[in-house]
């Protein structure tokens, strides 16, 4: 099937996306292009949504919203069995965060908007993470410890307030500051580390939450997971280190540490709180994989 189906969340952007996404279907539309439109009407259904698009037959789909938008699509067609059938993802990045595409743009709806005209794409990776309940795939990145506690008090606490929530959960850990042992075993390592962590992320892109490099040698093409580790730094350092978590530089600190992996053991027997695309969950982690240009993205 020729067409696309473009999936709006229209709650994405506080609203945004529901304002903005017609005109923008719109042009799209008038340049040619056979689009189906369906809104999503709450969290998790867009994964139904993209799951039932992708057993009536499409195969291109255009996400409407945020981050979360893509990540809920992305998993509800591998659920249905796109790993064998070549899937490709538009953008119209209505949403507050957008981390994805900022690896290749930073002028946002409007190169979005021309690389579908265009039929411009090229394949990038995914990370599937398998856990306790069944399999999740990112698009963007996947989170334990500091970072997640954060996304996860802000959620609970702080959501209503935007931006300020979000600085105010980051002080709360701060305070806090929960560092503690995440067992990882990455590829051929035969021991098990056990260290203690302030976080680690395990990425396909560069950027999280808009505008925070964690991962600068990031490439979502390159087949391979980038692991950054944070040791058990101090709240005096990581008052300092957090400006430098917008421009990547953190991971010049004594204690942290990057290395591009392609898969992930986990020894963590309980669940914990997960940062996956920008949602939080809590699952017990099992493996993670890299999955090597597994998908088409319009860019």
């Amino acid at each position: 099937m020729e067409r696309f189906l473009a999936i709006v969340n229209p709650a994405a952007g506080g609203g945004r996306s529901a304002k903005l996404a017609g005109p923008a279907l719109a042009k799209l539309r008038e340049a040619g292009l056979h689009i189906d439109v369906i809104a999503s009407t709450a969290a998790g259904h867009a994964t139904q949504l993209a799951k039932e698009a992708f057993d009536q037959g499409y195969r291109q789909f255009i996400a409407v919203g945020g981050d979360g938008t893509a990540h809920e699509i992305v998993n509800g067609v591998f659920s249905a069995g796109a790993a064998q059938r070549r899937i490709s993802l538009g953008f119209l990045p209505l949403g507050t965060g957008n981390s994805f595409l900022r690896d290749f743009t930073k002028d946002g709806a409007e190169d979005s908007l021309k690389a579908i005209l265009e039929g411009r794409k090229r394949p990038v990776d995914l990370v599937k993470l398998t856990h306790g309940d069944g399999v999740t795939y990112s698009l963007n990145l996947l989170s334990i410890g500091f970072t997640a506690d954060v996304g996860a008090l802000t959620n609970r606490r702080f959501k209503p307030l935007g931006h300020l929530g979000y600085l105010l959960g980051v002080f709360v850990c701060v305070a806090q500051l929960n560092r503690r042992p995440f067992a990882t075993r990455c590829d051929d390592d035969k021991d098990w580390d056990e260290r203690r962590s302030l976080f680690l992320t395990f990425n396909n892109s560069k950027f999280t939450g808009g505008t925070m490099m964690i991962a600068p040698n990031a490439d979502p093409s390159d087949g391979y997971i980038e692991f950054v580790r944070w040791g058990p730094i101090g709240r005096l350092g990581l008052i300092r280190m957090l400006p430098k978590l917008y421009d990547g530089t953190h991971v010049q600190h004594p204690l942290a540490s990057r290395r591009s992996v392609r898969h992930v053991d986990f020894n963590i027997p309980t669940p914990v709180d997960v940062m996956i695309d920008g949602e939080i969950v809590s699952l017990t982690c099992k493996s993670l994989d890299i999955l090597p240009a597994a998908l088409d993205v319009y860019v």
